[in-house]
């Protein structure tokens, strides 16, 4: 079995939302949601009114960090919240009694309410969909023009993603949480 993992190299993000396009697409999640599964924010304008601009830096991509050590996870009652045999966290929606315990514990704020299923959902690396079917990559990376996704197996020293995590500088959102998040953010 794998260990996915996602390294985003950020700062090519032009955030034009093909990502989060896909993402919607790939799991049936309306057009119009505002940040469901991942999504794009924006972390700085820079200037003075009227002569504002924003750098190629300050888009941030983000979605669940699928980490290894998940507080949404150990704070489920029903353990709808659980990892798959590839390490990434998933959600039982027969389990799921929406108490929102998991939506709280999220640092990340990744968690939302999916109003077709009255469950809590989340990205779950598209392992129920895109992985499940066969193929290697996740819908946000296979669509992004400017390619800041990477996707991969992190057990596999030989995959792009370990070779980029190996050499390039890298860092996680709220690492001094423990969390031991498995997106990694390139500098």
């Amino acid at each position: 079995m794998a260990r996915y993992g996602m390294a985003l190299d950020y700062k090519n993000c032009i955030n034009c939302k093909a990502c989060e396009v896909a993402c919607k697409e790939e799991n049936g999640v309306l057009l119009g949601a505002d940040k469901h599964r991942i999504w794009v924010g924006v972390n700085e304008i820079e200037g003075v009114w009227p002569n504002l601009s924003i750098s190629s830096s300050s888009f941030l991509p983000s979605q669940c960090q699928q980490c290894d050590n998940a507080p949404c996870e150990e704070v489920c009652p029903t353990h709808a919240t659980y990892y798959d045999e590839n390490g990434v966290v998933r959600v039982d929606s027969d389990k799921c009694i929406l108490c929102s315990y998991c939506m709280n514990a999220c640092p990340y704020d990744a968690r939302y309410v999916d109003d077709r299923t009255v469950t809590v959902d989340k990205c779950t690396f598209c392992s129920d969909t895109r992985l499940a079917r066969g193929l290697t990559t996740t819908a946000c990376q296979n669509t992004c023009p400017t390619k800041v996704r990477t996707f991969g197996d992190l057990d596999d020293p030989e995959s792009e993603i370990s070779i980029l995590l190996k050499t390039r500088d890298h860092f996680s959102l709220k690492a001094n949480l423990g969390t031991e998040p498995k997106l990694f953010y390139l500098t």
